[in-house]
């Protein structure tokens, strides 16, 4: 089970630390503000679902997933784009709340299933 953990957290690690660069870095403009636009309202969100609905699966041993994620996310665009941004910090908190439901909602599917 350590090893989900570290998957998980090294998944999450590229997509909030590593995305965020390469579009700083490779993508300029325009390009670069629509590429943020990606992240932050779809490949993000969708990821913290992810994460929630698989953590919710094994909820005493991976319970933690959504937090990593966020802390990851808002690591990943201070160091980035702009450190100390307050909008930052309201997306961070909206992904834990969504892995914090996926999670929920997984979890109650799952104790469904063994009853």
């Amino acid at each position: 089970m350590k090893k989900r953990i570290v998957l998980w957290a090294a998944v999450s690690a590229v997509i909030m630390l590593v995305l965020p660069w390469l579009a700083v870095t490779f993508v300029k403009g325009d390009a670069g503000m629509a590429v943020c636009f990606l992240l932050f309202y779809a490949v993000n969100p969708i990821y913290s679902l992810i994460t929630g609905a698989f953590a919710g699966k094994h909820i005493k041993r991976l319970c933690s997933l959504p937090f990593i994620l966020s802390v990851l996310y808002l690591l990943g665009v201070w160091i980035f784009f702009d450190m100390g941004e307050i909008a930052f910090i309201i997306y961070a908190v909206i992904y834990l709340i969504l892995g914090i439901l996926a999670m929920l909602v997984s979890m109650l599917i799952e104790r469904k299933k063994q009853r």
